[in-house]
């Protein structure tokens, strides 16, 4: 039977996880999500519009944006996606691995992470295309409000319960993305609505200081600088900001797993005494 989150203790756990490594995760961080996320801020600017412009017009605006900035946030997307891996890798394994060897097999593991998101964005995508399909042929509003509705849960919930597939490919060395995502469905058993809280309640934190800092930030960087310097330095705060808050959403991926799965094997505990 799978174990109740508790999610103080999962709060905790991740914490201690983050201040034991925190020189490595900062470095592993830098690399993989501060650089990219700053790089894509400075290359990929927002789109200008000026006041007035016609819904439609703005929507292709966005829609030529996002066409054309494709290319780097796929890049910058995987560079995530295997950083998640490699922190995962170093807060849990106990025989400490190196920073290249961790990297390494968080490379390793990142194929069959992008498959395992590509079956699940597959088969929700196509999910979503048929029932709201069906819902708009009966022509009746009310029906496809409901079904878009519904559909919008049952994709948070779906997400929810495959939240566990990094962490279960970077601590059991999975490497079928098939498995790994049955492994997480088994593990989230009876625990979407907790995990559900754990991370709105983070989620809100990080939005509160990540308000806060920029606030202060930008109040600064209005009175000391301008132009295109303010705009590099506004976003490589913004990224940095990012960068730490997901360090510490991996760390409770980390703690969640640790929650749920046990310690069967009674090597993850020293990494967290």
């Amino acid at each position: 039977m799978t174990p109740r989150l508790d999610s103080s203790l999962a709060w905790k756990t991740a914490t201690r996880l983050v201040a034991t490594n925190r020189d490595v995760l900062m470095a592993i961080a830098g690399v993989f999500f501060l650089l990219p996320a700053l790089a894509f801020s400075i290359f990929v600017p927002e789109p200008q519009m000026a006041p007035g412009t016609p819904p439609g017009e703005m929507m292709e605006i966005m829609a030529e944006a996002w066409t054309s900035s494709l290319p780097l946030l796929i890049i910058v997307t995987l560079l995530q996606m295997a950083g998640t891996v490699t922190m995962l890798i170093v807060m849990t394994d106990p025989a400490r691995p190196t920073v290249g060897q961790a990297i390494g097999r968080g490379f390793k593991a990142l194929g069959p992470y992008v498959l395992a998101q590509i079956i699940v964005g597959g088969a929700l995508g196509m999910a979503f295309l048929v029932l709201v399909s069906a819902a708009a042929l009966t022509g009746v509003q009310a029906i496809a409000a409901i079904v878009i509705l519904a559909v919008f849960v049952a994709m948070v919930w779906c997400s929810l319960r495959m939240a566990l597939v990094a962490p279960v490919l970077a601590i059991e060395a999975e490497r079928n993305p098939v498995a790994a995502l049955r492994r997480s469905w088994e593990l989230t058993r009876g625990n979407s609505g907790r995990l559900l809280a754990f991370f709105i309640l983070a989620g809100l934190v990080f939005a509160v200081v990540y308000g806060l800092a920029m606030m202060l930030v930008g109040v600064v960087l209005v009175l000391t600088t301008g132009g295109e310097l303010q705009r590099v330095l506004t976003a490589a705060v913004s990224s940095a900001i990012t960068a730490a808050a997901l360090v510490y959403f991996v760390a409770m991926l980390a703690a969640v797993y640790r929650q749920m799965a046990g310690d069967p094997t009674a090597e993850i505990t020293s990494v967290f005494d």
